[in-house]
Protein backbone atom coordinates (compact mmCIF):
# COMPACT_ATOMS: atom_id res chain seq x y z
CA UNK A 1 0.00 0.00 0.00
CA UNK A 2 2.04 2.90 -1.32
CA UNK A 3 2.09 6.61 -0.53
CA UNK A 4 0.24 7.15 -3.82
CA UNK A 5 -2.83 5.64 -2.18
CA UNK A 6 -2.36 7.92 0.84
CA UNK A 7 -2.14 11.04 -1.37
CA UNK A 8 -5.11 10.06 -3.52
CA UNK A 9 -7.41 9.81 -0.50
CA UNK A 10 -6.65 13.33 0.80
CA UNK A 11 -7.21 16.93 -0.25
CA UNK A 12 -4.23 18.82 1.16
CA UNK A 13 -5.91 22.18 0.49
CA UNK A 14 -8.36 21.31 3.23
CA UNK A 15 -6.56 19.02 5.67
CA UNK A 16 -3.19 19.87 7.19
CA UNK A 17 -2.10 16.26 7.20
CA UNK A 18 1.36 16.14 5.57
CA UNK A 19 1.61 15.25 1.88
CA UNK A 20 3.10 11.84 1.17
CA UNK A 21 6.82 11.96 0.45
CA UNK A 22 9.26 9.12 0.96
CA UNK A 23 11.92 9.80 3.57
CA UNK A 24 15.60 8.87 3.59
CA UNK A 25 15.68 8.78 7.40
CA UNK A 26 16.25 5.47 9.13
CA UNK A 27 15.43 6.30 12.73
CA UNK A 28 13.30 3.21 13.51
CA UNK A 29 10.62 5.25 15.23
CA UNK A 30 7.01 4.37 15.94
CA UNK A 31 3.88 6.30 16.76
CA UNK A 32 0.44 5.24 17.94
CA UNK A 33 -2.31 7.77 17.33
CA UNK A 34 -5.71 7.63 19.01
CA UNK A 35 -8.06 8.38 16.13
CA UNK A 36 -11.69 9.20 16.91
CA UNK A 37 -13.12 9.01 13.38
CA UNK A 38 -16.48 7.35 12.56
CA UNK A 39 -15.25 4.66 14.96
CA UNK A 40 -12.65 5.08 17.68
CA UNK A 41 -9.44 3.18 16.91
CA UNK A 42 -5.68 3.39 17.33
CA UNK A 43 -3.33 3.88 14.36
CA UNK A 44 -0.18 1.81 14.86
CA UNK A 45 2.75 2.97 12.70
CA UNK A 46 6.31 1.67 12.28
CA UNK A 47 8.99 3.63 10.40
CA UNK A 48 10.40 1.29 7.76
CA UNK A 49 11.58 1.78 4.18
CA UNK A 50 11.16 5.55 4.25
CA UNK A 51 7.46 5.39 5.19
CA UNK A 52 5.25 4.57 8.16
CA UNK A 53 3.90 1.04 7.78
CA UNK A 54 0.43 1.39 9.26
CA UNK A 55 -2.28 -0.68 10.92
CA UNK A 56 -5.62 0.37 12.44
CA UNK A 57 -6.17 -1.35 15.79
CA UNK A 58 -9.84 -1.01 16.87
CA UNK A 59 -9.31 -1.85 20.56
CA UNK A 60 -5.81 -0.42 20.84
CA UNK A 61 -2.56 -2.19 21.79
CA UNK A 62 -2.40 -4.33 24.92
CA UNK A 63 0.38 -5.33 27.31
CA UNK A 64 -1.51 -8.54 28.10
CA UNK A 65 -0.14 -11.46 26.01
CA UNK A 66 -3.54 -13.17 26.03
CA UNK A 67 -5.18 -10.18 24.32
CA UNK A 68 -4.75 -10.70 20.59
CA UNK A 69 -5.75 -7.41 19.04
CA UNK A 70 -7.07 -7.23 15.49
CA UNK A 71 -4.95 -4.87 13.36
CA UNK A 72 -6.08 -3.90 9.86
CA UNK A 73 -3.21 -2.95 7.56
CA UNK A 74 -3.87 0.35 5.78
CA UNK A 75 -1.95 2.49 3.28
CA UNK A 76 1.60 3.62 4.03
CA UNK A 77 1.83 7.08 5.62
CA UNK A 78 4.66 9.62 5.24
CA UNK A 79 7.24 9.66 8.04
CA UNK A 80 6.27 13.28 8.79
CA UNK A 81 2.87 11.93 9.95
CA UNK A 82 4.66 10.76 13.10
CA UNK A 83 4.02 14.19 14.68
CA UNK A 84 0.50 14.71 13.36
CA UNK A 85 -2.33 15.53 15.77
CA UNK A 86 -5.46 17.61 15.54
CA UNK A 87 -8.85 17.34 13.83
CA UNK A 88 -9.29 16.11 10.28
CA UNK A 89 -12.22 18.18 8.91
CA UNK A 90 -15.62 16.66 8.23
CA UNK A 91 -16.10 15.39 4.70
CA UNK A 92 -12.49 14.29 4.46
CA UNK A 93 -11.08 10.78 4.62
CA UNK A 94 -10.61 9.78 8.27
CA UNK A 95 -12.45 12.84 9.58
CA UNK A 96 -12.18 13.13 13.34
CA UNK A 97 -9.89 13.90 16.26
CA UNK A 98 -6.32 12.58 16.42
CA UNK A 99 -3.97 12.63 19.42
CA UNK A 100 -0.58 11.00 19.89
CA UNK A 101 -1.13 8.13 22.34
CA UNK A 102 2.45 6.87 22.41
CA UNK A 103 5.69 7.25 20.46
CA UNK A 104 9.30 6.15 20.69
CA UNK A 105 11.73 3.81 19.00
CA UNK A 106 11.48 0.16 18.03
CA UNK A 107 13.90 -2.55 16.94
CA UNK A 108 12.89 -5.35 14.55
CA UNK A 109 14.08 -8.74 15.81
CA UNK A 110 14.11 -12.40 14.75
CA UNK A 111 12.79 -15.48 16.56
CA UNK A 112 15.98 -15.58 18.63
CA UNK A 113 15.33 -12.03 19.85
CA UNK A 114 18.30 -10.69 17.88
CA UNK A 115 18.19 -7.42 15.86
CA UNK A 116 17.58 -7.67 12.12
CA UNK A 117 18.12 -5.15 9.31
CA UNK A 118 15.49 -2.86 7.85
CA UNK A 119 15.43 -4.94 4.67
CA UNK A 120 14.87 -8.11 6.70
CA UNK A 121 12.07 -6.37 8.58
CA UNK A 122 10.35 -5.36 5.31
CA UNK A 123 10.73 -8.91 4.02
CA UNK A 124 9.19 -10.17 7.27
CA UNK A 125 6.12 -7.99 6.68
CA UNK A 126 5.80 -9.37 3.15
CA UNK A 127 5.94 -12.90 4.59
CA UNK A 128 3.23 -12.01 7.12
CA UNK A 129 4.99 -11.89 10.48
CA UNK A 130 7.23 -9.27 12.05
CA UNK A 131 8.61 -9.24 15.59
CA UNK A 132 9.97 -6.12 17.25
CA UNK A 133 11.03 -4.60 20.57
CA UNK A 134 9.28 -1.36 21.50
CA UNK A 135 10.64 1.41 23.67
CA UNK A 136 7.86 3.92 24.22
CA UNK A 137 6.35 5.65 27.22
CA UNK A 138 3.41 3.23 27.40
CA UNK A 139 4.42 0.28 25.25
CA UNK A 140 7.65 -1.55 26.04
CA UNK A 141 9.05 -4.97 25.29
CA UNK A 142 8.53 -7.49 22.52
CA UNK A 143 5.51 -7.59 20.23
CA UNK A 144 4.60 -9.44 17.06
CA UNK A 145 2.30 -8.60 14.14
CA UNK A 146 0.95 -11.74 12.46
CA UNK A 147 -1.02 -11.72 9.24
CA UNK A 148 -4.26 -13.69 9.16
CA UNK A 149 -5.01 -15.88 6.17
CA UNK A 150 -8.58 -16.35 5.05
CA UNK A 151 -10.54 -17.94 2.22
CA UNK A 152 -11.50 -14.57 0.76
CA UNK A 153 -7.90 -13.88 -0.13
CA UNK A 154 -7.70 -10.65 1.86
CA UNK A 155 -4.32 -10.02 3.43
CA UNK A 156 -5.15 -6.85 5.37
CA UNK A 157 -6.10 -8.55 8.64
CA UNK A 158 -3.35 -9.01 11.22
CA UNK A 159 -3.07 -9.67 14.95
CA UNK A 160 -0.99 -7.49 17.28
CA UNK A 161 0.23 -9.61 20.20
CA UNK A 162 2.42 -8.82 23.21
CA UNK A 163 5.15 -11.34 23.95
CA UNK A 164 5.54 -12.49 27.52
CA UNK A 165 8.46 -10.62 29.07
CA UNK A 166 9.21 -8.33 32.00
CA UNK A 167 6.89 -5.64 30.58
CA UNK A 168 3.89 -7.93 30.09
CA UNK A 169 0.89 -7.97 32.42
CA UNK A 170 -1.84 -10.51 33.08
CA UNK A 171 -4.21 -7.80 34.25
CA UNK A 172 -6.93 -6.38 32.03
CA UNK A 173 -5.29 -3.69 29.91
CA UNK A 174 -7.50 -1.07 28.31
CA UNK A 175 -5.82 1.54 26.10
CA UNK A 176 -8.57 4.01 26.95
CA UNK A 177 -7.57 3.91 30.61
CA UNK A 178 -4.20 5.42 29.68
CA UNK A 179 -5.63 8.42 27.82
CA UNK A 180 -5.51 11.51 30.03
CA UNK A 181 -8.25 14.13 30.10
CA UNK A 182 -5.56 16.66 29.09
CA UNK A 183 -4.73 14.64 25.96
CA UNK A 184 -8.38 14.29 25.00
CA UNK A 185 -8.96 18.05 25.33
CA UNK A 186 -5.81 18.80 23.33
CA UNK A 187 -7.10 16.63 20.49
CA UNK A 188 -10.41 18.48 20.55
CA UNK A 189 -8.91 21.99 20.53
CA UNK A 190 -6.35 21.66 17.73
CA UNK A 191 -8.02 21.83 14.30
CA UNK A 192 -6.00 20.46 11.41
CA UNK A 193 -7.41 22.66 8.67
CA UNK A 194 -5.72 25.09 6.36
CA UNK A 195 -7.17 28.59 6.33
CA UNK A 196 -8.21 29.85 2.92
CA UNK A 197 -9.28 33.39 1.98
CA UNK A 198 -12.55 33.43 0.04
CA UNK A 199 -12.44 35.14 -3.36
CA UNK A 200 -14.37 38.40 -3.50
CA UNK A 201 -16.71 39.23 -6.32
CA UNK A 202 -16.51 42.92 -7.39
CA UNK A 203 -19.44 44.85 -6.03
CA UNK A 204 -20.77 41.89 -4.07
CA UNK A 205 -20.04 40.48 -0.67
CA UNK A 206 -18.27 37.15 -0.72
CA UNK A 207 -20.74 34.36 -0.29
CA UNK A 208 -20.23 31.95 2.53
CA UNK A 209 -19.84 28.33 1.47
Amino acid sequence: MSLATYNKKRDFKITSEPAGKKSTDKASRFVIQRHHASHLHYDFRLELGGVLKSWAVPKGPSLNPTAKRLAMMVEDHPVSYIDFKGTIPEGNYGAGKVIIWDKGNFMPINKDHEPISEKQALDAIKKGEIKFFMNGKKLKGEFVLVQLKNDAGSNNSWLLIKHRDEYATDKKYDSEDTVSIKDKKAGEKKTATKKTTPKKTPGKAAKKK
